[in-house]
């Protein structure tokens, strides 16, 4: 009895959505947005989920296989850069300067120094600026407030503001980053 029931409901629910499907589900604009549900979306995921592993680089391996050619050969063909990952550090001389306070009491920061540059030929074009190198540090940090440094996003500014004044004084070379051996507010 159950199951007769049952069985006729199943037929009302086959038997609507039998006439909607002969009747066209409303028409020519159920159809459009059926196939643009079904074929444009996923079609649409599959082109952004492509761009996205492009952008980030994650078809590199991929793309370097098909055209034969390895990311590394690449790299040394577009201007000679070493291998990332390969750097070469320079140690800049202590650096202490007093702080701008304001007040009468007087603050002092004692900072050490390293730069990373892309090869060894660099090296020596920071060697030879490195007075010019000191003296934009000096200036710039002389002007620095107890308040400047503190925290991490004090730490990143200087950071940034270092780097911005090193590249400006070893152009053509380039420092890749400036990093922090030794900082001493006092």
């Amino acid at each position: 009895m159950a199951d007769d029931d049952l069985d006729d409901d199943l037929d009302d629910v086959d038997g609507e959505l039998g006439d909607d499907l002969e009747e066209g589900g409303g028409g020519e604009k159920g159809s459009k947005k059926r196939l643009i549900l079904f074929v444009g979306l996923p079609l649409l995921l599959v082109i952004g989920g492509l761009a996205g592993a492009y952008f980030t680089g994650l078809l590199n391996p991929l793309i370097a296989m098909i055209t034969g050619s390895s990311p590394a050969v690449e790299g040394e063909a577009d201007g000679g850069a070493k291998a990332p990952g390969v750097a070469v550090f320079y140690d800049l001389p202590e650096i202490l300067v007093n702080l701008s306070t304001g007040g009468r009491k007087t603050s002092f920061l004692k900072i050490k120094v390293s730069l990373e540059v892309a090869s060894q030929g660099d090296i020596v074009r920071v060697e030879e600026v490195l007075p010019r190198i000191v003296d934009n540090f000096q200036v710039y940090l002389r002007e620095l407030r107890v308040e400047d440094l503190k925290g991490s996003a004090g730490m990143y500014r200087l950071r940034e503001e270092l780097l911005t004044r090193v590249n400006v004084a070893v152009a053509p070379a380039k420092v890749n980053d400036v990093l922090f051996k030794e900082m001493l507010v006092q």
